[in-house]
């Protein structure tokens, strides 16, 4: 449900730059069904009318989806261009565009990753200039003094969702402020809501499960706040103009699953790792520990008074709280509000996302070079270990293209963590393009890219 409301963009987008073609969306009816009355006014189709599409030639197909299923149907259908995974006729596999290969390749490999997924659905297809110049409303500030904030308690994966006791003195803490906890979550939630409503023991309204998605949007309308972990119910509060508070907890990436929307909320643990986690390795969830219940309501109420200078000096150990919002080339951008500042992992992610957008021709290599100048004045170890490991990079590629020679299997994931998301790339394009020798030549000239801007020193 999550990916499909974070499709919505690319629908808007869609409508504008082809204007007058329709837009045939083929997705789960379970989550489409509820979703159609906020949904961007496209056709949808359930798996069940595969008859009818493929009766049809289209100018364009996207496939988002990892399914096998898809795959194949986009490789049946017609169309005078194709983006996403494509399975062949003749049983050959491709992902078609430069943005949706990136996508695949920060599987198990997020850590330095900054591009959202909305955006990813997008970029190979719809104009940066179309993208950067789409406004989007911010979230509502309901002028009523209710004071209801709703605590959605679920996730889909365990890693995500903060426990029992934690919500449980988080009601506290709310109520505590003068505000009003309400529970949601979906039908799987209800017991979670009894659990948290029994061990709050306070007055709580408990919505968990009783609501479909459609009910959940217009009930969203009379909350000040949704505080949520990363989830689909969040993004379906921040599409339909409802202020989120999101919990990033677990193995998620923010910058590419947090509210898309500006000005929504999210807090995030300082642990290197954090931004960028795909699985957690460790013996437990550490990232879990910093969320403190008492500080997370207080930011709740400086939230719902729109005061941002209290969020500025909000004191919040082990956590970082950003801002949604847009970077200068229009893309989503996480705002550091408050708690540690901005740590090497953070700036050479921003690198590496300028280095990609200048690769794939969204803008020049001027964002690039200043932020390779910012880490050669600040972080001058981890500089000196890129420009040692890059000529090796050289080496490797230039064998390759002489000899034909595909790269080991673990040759992107035997690469320093500095270099991982380029290693990735690299290795995901070569298989894609079956190692032939134009791809070999690209590969080289996407190395002479980056040595140009991390020679000069």
């Amino acid at each position: 449900m999550g990916d499909l409301i974070l499709s919505f963009p690319l629908f808007l987008w869609l409508e504008r730059t082809y204007p007058g073609h329709p837009i045939w969306v083929v997705a789960e009816e379970k989550f489409f069904r509820p979703l159609m009355s906020i949904s961007p006014k496209v056709t949808y189709f359930p798996w069940a009318g595969l008859k009818f599409l493929r009766k049809e030639k289209y100018e364009l197909i996207i496939n988002l989806s990892i399914r096998e299923q898809a795959a194949a149907l986009a490789g049946e259908l017609r169309a005078e261009a194709k983006f996403g995974p494509v399975l062949g006729l003749d049983g050959s596999f491709r992902i078609l565009g430069d943005w949706q290969l990136y996508r695949a390749s920060v599987v198990q490999n997020n850590r330095h990753n900054r591009f959202h997924w909305a955006d990813l659905n997008a970029l190979d297809c719809i104009p940066l200039s179309r993208i950067s110049k789409t406004s989007w409303p911010d979230p509502r500030t309901l002028q009523s003094d209710s004071g209801r904030i709703g605590l959605f308690l679920g996730a889909s994966e365990e890693s995500k969702r903060p426990s029992v006791e934690f919500w449980a003195k988080l009601c506290s803490e709310i109520l505590g402020r003068g505000l009003k906890p309400v529970l949601f979550g979906g039908p799987l939630d209800k017991g979670l809501g009894t659990d948290v409503a029994r061990t709050f023991g306070g007055p709580v309204l408990d919505m968990t499960g009783k609501l479909n998605l459609g009910e959940l949007a217009a009930v969203g309308q009379s909350l000040q706040l949704f505080i949520t972990p990363d989830t689909g119910p969040m993004h379906l509060a921040a599409w339909s103009g409802l202020k989120v508070l999101n919990l990033s907890m677990g193995n998620v990436n923010p910058c590419e699953t947090g509210p898309y929307q500006n000005n929504h909320y999210v807090l995030r643990s300082t642990m290197s790792c954090a931004l960028g986690c795909w699985t957690c390795v460790r013996d437990r969830l550490h990232c879990h520990d910093p969320f403190n219940p008492s500080r997370i309501a207080s930011v709740a109420k400086s939230m719902i008074r729109n005061d941002r200078a209290a969020l500025y000096k909000t004191k919040l150990p082990g956590l970082r709280l950003y801002s949604s919002s847009r970077s200068g080339g229009g893309l989503y951008n996480l705002l550091h509000i408050s708690g540690r500042t901005t740590e090497s992992g953070e700036t050479l992610g921003r690198f590496w996302q300028e280095f990609f957008g200048m690769s794939f021709g969204l803008w020049d290599c001027s964002g690039a070079e200043k932020i390779w100048a910012e880490l050669c004045d600040n972080q001058p170890l981890l500089v000196r270990k890129m420009c040692s490991y890059l000529p090796l990079f050289g080496k490797e590629f230039s064998k390759g293209l002489a000899k034909s020679a595909p790269l080991s299997e673990n040759f992107w994931n035997s690469c320093p963590l500095l270099f991982r998301q380029f290693a990735g790339y690299i290795h995901l394009f070569l298989q894609n393009n079956d190692y032939d020798r134009a791809s070999w030549i690209k590969v080289l000239s996407l190395y002479e890219k980056l040595a140009a801007i991390v020679s000069k020193k």
